[in-house]
C-alpha cells in the first residue's frame, strides 16, 4: 500500500481471553507463585498470619499483573505505513509503524517486531518505554529485496510486558500490507523502429473529420459542452440535444510481448536469461507508454494485459497509468508457463479475442529458445503488424542446459529466419545491456522487405 490511510489499526488478531493471557506469566512470575502458595501452605501449618500475608502477597502479585496487562493490551493499538507500494528490484521502500495508547493507563515496556520475508531482511525488532495515557510511539525501518514479487509484511507483533517482569503477552494484528517489487528498467533511447508510426505525431491513424452531416457520429450532450457544436438535426431526430464529436487521434498500438515457456529458458536467479526478458520487457512497456503508445503485455499463454477492454490495450489518460501499474505488477510475479508453443501468442497478435484490427500496431518480442515449428510460428507473427522487433535469447550463451527431448534451432538460423519473414531480430546475449540492443534495432535496416507487410 502506498502512503494512503495507516493499516492495522484496530483490536487484536487473538482473541484469547484472561485464561489465555494466564498462559504469558514468565518463569518469573510462576516463581512467584509457587512461592507464594508454598508460603501460605507453611504458615496454615504452622500457625503463623504474618507469613500468610507474604504468601498471599507473592501469589496474588503475578495475578494481579495478569489482569492489569490483558486490560491494557486491548486499549494499545498499532497502524503501518508503507511508502511506496511499489518498487523496482534493488530499490528500497520505508514503513512506518505506529502505537497508540488509547486507554488510561501508562504502558509498560512494549516490544515490537514486524514479520517480514526472509528476502527483504531481518525481522525488524524494536523496544518502546513506557507510553504514557493517549501518548504514541512511531518507529520505522526499511526493506529491499534483489528479486521481483509480492510480499507481505505483518502481522505486526506486539509484546508487552509488566513493570516487575511477571507477565509477558503477545499480541498479533490481523492487518498487513503487501510490497510489490517490480522488474528494474532502463530508459530507453528513442528510436524509430522499423515500420514504426510516431504515436501521437505523424503517421497515427486518426478517426474521421467532422467533414459534413452524412460523417457526423453524434453523442448526447454534455453539461460543459460547447453549445456551437450542437447537431441540430440529430437533435430533432432523437428528441434530445446532440452535439458533434471533435476530431480525436487514436494512438499508436503497441504489443510487448514475452516468452515464459519452461521449455525456452533454464536457470534462475537475477542474471538469468528469463530475468533479463522480464527486466527487458517492463523497459521496453515504459518507453512505449512515454511515446504517446497505446500498449499492452503479452504473454505465450494468449493472456494480456491490461485485459480485453479496448482491444486489450491501454487506454488514455489516467486509464493509462493504472494500465501501466497493471503491466508492471504482473510482471513482478511472472513466472514459467508450462506451454509448449506460441499459438495461443499468435492468435492474440493476429487479433483473435481482440476486436478487429487488433493485430495492427508495433510488436516487441522476446523470445527464449525456439524449436524449427516455434521458429516458424515466431515468423508468421510479423504478418498485420507495422513493425515487428525480436530480441532472441540462446539459453546456451547464458550458462543454461537445453532441455531434454527439445530440439532448439541455433541461435543464428532462428534470426535468419525471422529477418527473412520482415522482423527486426537482434541476439541478447549476455553482458550487453538492453539500452544498447534498443539503439541497434532503431538503426538496422533488416525486417522491413515486404514480405513483413499487412495481409
Amino acid at each position: 500500500m502506498g502512503a494512503g490511510a495507516p493499516r492495522g489499526a484496530g483490536g487484536p488478531g487473538d482473541g484469547g481471553g484472561l485464561r489465555a493471557s494466564l498462559s504469558g506469566l514468565t518463569t518469573r512470575g510462576r516463581s512467584f507463585v509457587a512461592a507464594g502458595i508454598a508460603a501460605a501452605a507453611c504458615a496454615y501449618v504452622l500457625g503463623q498470619g504474618a507469613l500468610l500475608r507474604v504468601g498471599l502477597l507473592l501469589a496474588l502479585l503475578p495475578l494481579i499483573c495478569v489482569y492489569a496487562l490483558h486490560r491494557t493490551r486491548y486499549r494499545v493499538s498499532g497502524s503501518r505505513r508503507l511508502t511506496p507500494g511499489r518498487v523496482p528490484a534493488g530499490a528500497e521502500a520505508r514503513v512506518q509503524l505506529r502505537m497508540d495508547n488509547v486507554s488510561r493507563l501508562p504502558t509498560g515496556l512494549l516490544m515490537l517486531q514486524d514479520r517480514v520475508p526472509y528476502v527483504l531482511g531481518p525481522r525488524p525488532r524494536f523496544v518502546l518505554d513506557r507510553v504514557e495515557p493517549g501518548g504514541r510511539r512511531e518507529v520505522s525501518y526499511r526493506v529491499r529485496s534483489d528479486l521481483r514479487g509480492r510480499y507481505p509484511l505483518g502481522p505486526l507483533q506486539l509484546r508487552l510486558t509488566d513493570p516487575f517482569g511477571l507477565v509477558e503477552l503477545t499480541r498479533s494484528f490481523s492487518a498487513y500490507d503487501t510490497l510489490t517489487v517490480i522488474p528494474r528498467t532502463e530508459p530507453l533511447p528513442p528510436v524509430r523502429l522499423a515500420g514504426e508510426s510516431n504515436g501521437y505525431g505523424d503517421g497515427s491513424r486518426r478517426s474521421l473529420a467532422l467533414a459534413g452531416d452524412d460523417d457526423v457520429i453524434p453523442r448526447g450532450y454534455r453539461r460543459g459542452d460547447d453549445l456551437r457544436r450542437v447537431h441540430w438535426r440529430s437533435t430533432a431526430r432523437y428528441g434530445e440535444l446532440m452535439v458533434r464529436r471533435e476530431e480525436q487521434p487514436q494512438r499508436s498500438r503497441a504489443t510487448v510481448l514475452l516468452d515464459t515457456r519452461r521449455l525456452a529458458f533454464d536457470g534462475a536467479g537475477p542474471d538469468s536469461a528469463f530475468e533479463w526478458a522480464v527486466s527487458a520487457a517492463a523497459s521496453s512497456l515504459v518507453h512505449v507508454l512515454e511515446q504517446g503508445f497505446s500498449a499492452r503485455l503479452l504473454t505465450d499463454t494468449g493472456n494480456a494485459v491490461p485485459g480485453e477492454g479496448g482491444g486489450g490495450f491501454s487506454a488514455g489518460g489516467q486509464e493509462s497509468a493504472e494500465a501501466a501499474g497493471l503491466m508492471m505488477d504482473t510482471l513482478a510475479v511472472v513466472g514459467h508457463s508450462d506451454g509448449a508453443g506460441l499459438s495461443r501468442a499468435y492468435d492474440a497478435v493476429r487479433g483473435g479475442g481482440y476486436g478487429e484490427g487488433g493485430g495492427d500496431g508495433l510488436l516487441i518480442a522476446f523470445f527464449g529458445d525456439l524449436d524449427d515449428v516455434q521458429t516458424e510460428l515466431a515468423a508468421k507473427m510479423r504478418q498485420r503488424t507495422s513493425g515487428a522487433v525480436a530480441f532472441v535469447l540462446d539459453t546456451g550463451a547464458w550458462g543454461g542446459l537445453p532441455v531434454p527431448g527439445h530440439d532448439v534451432v541455433p541461435l543464428e538460423e532462428r534470426l535468419r529466419r525471422l529477418r527473412d519473414a520482415g522482423w527486426t531480430a537482434l541476439a541478447a546475449t549476455p553482458g550487453v545491456a538492453f539500452g544498447e540492443l534498443w539503439r541497434q534495432a532503431g538503426t538496422a535496416r533488416v525486417g522491413t522487405g515486404t514480405s513483413g507487410g499487412r495481409e
